[in-house]
């Protein structure tokens, strides 16, 4: 695989989990780094590692969003790589959903992921080179019983990963859709060998989407499943 071409990375629902592997590895990569979240204190400690910089961000909120790319441009001259790391968990009956719950799954799971493209792909263009990839989950492929709202938006986030790349992947934009099968090992789950086989490990998946930012685009791919050796499927 060829050197990456990016310089910059910006990680939308940045948390302790697959989020803080991705920042450790970019880091390391010689990557400079934002990371994004409602709640930013939470990021400190990461932060502190890692040396990148923390936007507070409603990714469902449009000017919120539009404020939050104007931001990362004066302060990290912009981001190449943009991934979508949002999710709206809401579990139950259908007969018993609250609407509002609802209706904060689908922001967050889809029209979030609009947002952010939106504005990432505006400024793609602009350098002719990019990379947008989007965290999809089980649910992005198949809904499951008291699952509807978390099948919903990731349904609708894999949609429109696809249709941006199916635009933007011609103009030298490489989107890409995780499909993250499984549980993700938390960083506080100690690990022996032939332990907590049945949990993906974070590190493991950060490295997958390290590969794909480092393919040659006469081979780019669009989407990858992941999953324990013990995973059904």
């Amino acid at each position: 695989m060829a050197a990456i071409p990016y310089q910059t990375a910006l990680i939308v629902g940045a948390g302790s989990g697959l989020s803080a592997a991705l920042a450790r590895l970019f880091v390391s990569k010689g990557l400079k780094l934002g990371l994004v979240a409602r709640d930013t204190d939470k990021l400190k400690d990461l932060a502190g590692q890692t040396g990148a910089k923390l936007f507070r961000c409603d990714a469902t909120n449009p000017a919120g969003v539009e404020k939050l790319f104007t931001e990362v441009d004066q302060q990290l001259g912009g981001a190449d790589v943009v991934i979508y790391n949002v999710a709206g968990r809401v579990r139950g009956s259908l007969v018993d959903l609250d609407p509002k719950d609802v209706a904060f799954a689908l922001n967050a799971g889809a029209f979030g992921g609009f947002l952010v493209a939106q504005q990432a792909l505006k400024r793609m263009l602009v350098k002719q080179q990019g990379a947008l990839f989007f965290t999809g989950a089980t649910a992005s492929i198949k809904g499951n019983a008291q699952s509807a709202p978390f099948a919903m938006g990731k349904f609708a986030l894999r949609a429109l990963a696809q249709s941006a790349a199916r635009e933007f992947q011609p103009q030298n934009i490489h989107v890409a859709h995780f499909i993250i099968d499984g549980a993700i090992r938390p960083a506080n789950v100690p690990v022996s060998p032939g332990q907590r086989e049945d949990m993906i490990d974070p590190d493991a998946i950060a490295q997958i989407y390290f590969d794909f930012l480092a393919q040659p685009r006469g081979a780019w791919s669009f989407e990858v499943d992941l999953r324990t050796f013990i995973e059904k499927f």
